[in-house]
């Protein structure tokens, strides 16, 4: 469903993040199963997270927008929130999701907003709303997200071990090999 546009970021975020070499568009995207159902983010900050999602590819057996996909948009909108909140010395982790459906959308694109209801030093939830084109709330949801110490730079892989670290099947380490993506 297309390339991710470019995310509208707050300058002193963008410095922070580029100063450790991090790819911003990269880490806050909607992930693999954003990308699969059309998730846009368009504009990112701790203090709103704005995002779009087709209706077309997301519906349920009745022609109408999938709960489901609805609440993949406010899980991804409100954990980019609080990982943003968190800085780059935390991971967000979203320990509760809930979402009220109220009403059906057969076509056209919605488009949700994440607001902070809450931001401490160890959780971050945010209100989610997801509205039609006619901004018609369809959905309302909240996300409650833990925020966790993050590995060290350097340390993290893409499948989350550290680097040198060689594992089996059945898990056990297996010796420091320098391949960390093997």
């Amino acid at each position: 469903m297309g390339e991710q546009p470019s995310v509208k970021f707050p300058h002193e975020v963008l410095e922070e993040y580029a100063a450790l070499g991090v790819d911003l568009t990269a880490l806050f995207s909607a992930g693999h199963l954003g990308s699969r159902i059309g998730i846009q983010v368009v504009e990112a900050s701790a203090e709103r997270v704005v995002g779009t999602m087709p209706v077309e590819g997301n519906t349920q057996p009745y022609g109408l927008l999938h709960g489901g996909a609805s609440a993949v948009l406010a899980e991804t909108l409100g954990s980019i929130g609080a990982m943003l909140h968190g800085g780059v010395s935390k991971i967000a982790v979203g320990v509760d999701l809930n979402c009220t459906h109220h009403r059906g959308v057969r076509s056209g694109l919605v488009t949700g907003v994440a607001t902070p209801v809450h931001r401490g030093r160890s959780t971050a939830t945010y209100e989610i709303v997801i509205s039609d084109e006619r901004q018609r709330r369809v959905c309302s949801a909240r996300i409650t997200c833990l925020l966790r110490d993050a590995p060290a730079t350097g340390d993290r892989t893409t499948e989350g071990r550290t680097a040198g670290e060689d594992r089996t099947a059945g898990g056990q380490t297996t010796g420091a090999g320098t391949d960390s993506t093997a």
